[in-house]
């Protein structure tokens, strides 16, 4: 069916309305017609009729039901140039989850028919065509995984790094990626030698000086890496005698691998997860040594400030966790991803691939829901501020500002109401249950309900 302006002159907007609901779909249809003078306006009835149609037609911008399905938006993207728009009588988190998947925008039925022109003619207006894919051209490099403008200026920096000879210093939280970076840094720079890693921590002095310097006639790191780069991880746990050791190395060119010294062409990276001013200031890094190492920085941003990564991320986790295990899951839903994109993951990448593979082990099914996620993750989303507006704009990459407000899950803003409550009374359940007018009882149900799903 066409729903076609009555204007002069040619059509110069074709829209696609996608919704099973025929009447839902005709006064949609209807209302751009009337709103939108040279338009002409199409109507598919399912999901596959519409991706046939995107297939055989360019159209300038499309209205979606989520009535077509979960993964409807980032089908629909995969093949639509300008914008697209769902629509649905959803929650927030079917919103924020439309958007998170390819949407540019959601509307929650009802709506008047002129504030979807006017929502639909503004994103002509600041976005006439998208490229398709919607995925914008990213940099992409071996075991370093993400799109967002924080990951591209990292593979921008390695790249321009990567072939000077100069010590790389690489900074970032515990499971930000620093040993891929380094070796990214090293596959870059094609040096023909190889890439040798030494941990520096977490072992005696006598071992780490062994494995850098060799011992008893076995060659140490720095003449194995002779040619190619020494990666030394956690730089700032070197013993302050190696450290001096490893100084004398940098001003010299010189290593003392056996008797005489001998000169090795080695490209030094190191990397640490702490603040390398704090350790110098405590006496624990040596000034002169951080400025012989400290030439090209490199800082890598933690998972919260990678916007949409960790929602591609997790996804990327679970497909492959999933096979690995025997397991069926393909997805996460809305309440699922929202708790994902809201909560802080300090521990970053690694705490993002150990909560995956936890859900998938204790859990079976097709789609990961909000109950199987590790209760912890649930317990500190629910205890800090949220704002859902800073979960929509990590994953579009904007302005907090410019987000909705938050709207939580109903369990969720008990179980947050029934933990102040404990809180403001010292962990009395009779004394929190008589302020919140509840009986006793449905805070030990609540309670115990919640440490079995953790």
């Amino acid at each position: 069916m066409v729903f076609s302006a009555g204007s002069f002159g040619p059509v110069r907007v074709r829209i696609l309305v996608a919704e099973r609901d025929a009447m839902l779909a005709r006064s949609v249809a209807a209302a751009l017609a009337a709103g939108l003078l040279n338009s002409e306006v199409e109507i598919a009835d399912s999901l596959e009729s519409a991706e046939t149609r995107l297939r055989g037609a360019r159209f300038s911008a499309m209205i979606a039901g989520t009535s077509l399905g979960a993964d409807a938006p980032s089908r629909l993207r995969a093949l639509m140039d300008g914008p697209l728009l769902m629509i649905g009588a959803g929650a927030m988190a079917e919103g924020v989850d439309a958007r998170m998947n390819g949407a540019d925008d959601f509307l929650v039925a009802p709506f008047a028919p002129q504030a979807l022109v006017d929502r639909l003619m503004a994103r002509l207006a600041e976005k006439p065509s998208r490229p398709a894919p919607a995925e914008p051209p990213a940099r992409q490099i071996e075991n370093l995984s993400g799109s967002s403008p924080a990951m591209q200026r990292v593979y921008g920096q390695i790249e321009r790094i990567a072939p000077s000879k100069a010590p790389v210093f690489i900074t970032g939280e515990s499971g930000t990626g620093k040993s891929f970076a380094a070796q990214a840094v090293h596959a870059a720079s094609q040096r023909p030698g190889p890439f040798i890693a030494v941990a520096c921590g977490g072992r005696t002095k006598e071992a780490v000086q062994a494995e850098m310097f060799g011992s008893g006639g076995v060659p140490g790191a720095f003449e194995r890496a002779d040619g190619g780069t020494l990666f030394l991880d956690g730089i700032c746990d070197l013993d302050l005698s190696l450290q001096a050791a490893l100084l004398h190395v940098l001003q010299t060119g010189e290593v003392r691998c056996g008797s005489p010294a001998a000169r090795r062409d080695v490209r030094l990276i190191c990397a640490t997860h702490r603040d390398p001013k704090g350790e110098m200031a405590a006496g624990r890094l040596r000034d002169d040594l951080f400025y012989h190492l400290h030439v090209l920085p490199l800082e890598l941003p933690p998972l919260r400030n990678r916007g949409e990564d960790v929602l591609k991320l997790a996804a990327n986790f679970l497909a492959c966790i999933s096979q690995e295990e025997g397991r069926a899951f393909t997805g996460f839903d809305p309440l699922a991803r929202l708790l994902i994109a809201s909560y802080a993951w300090p521990g970053n990448v690694r705490e993002l691939e150990a909560a995956v593979r936890r859900v998938v082990v204790l859990n079976s099914g097709g789609t990961i829901s909000a109950d199987m996620m590790p209760d912890d993750i649930a317990a500190a989303v629910l205890q800090q501020p949220h704002d859902t507006a800073r979960t929509e704009a990590r994953a579009e990459n904007r302005p907090a500002a410019s987000a909705p407000p938050a709207i939580l899950p109903m369990w969720m803003q008990e179980e947050r109401i029934i933990e102040e409550a404990l809180a403001a009374f010292g962990g009395n359940i009779g004394r929190a249950a008589a302020a919140l007018e509840i009986n006793p009882s449905t805070i030990y149900r609540r309670r115990q309900a919640t440490r079995k799903t953790g």
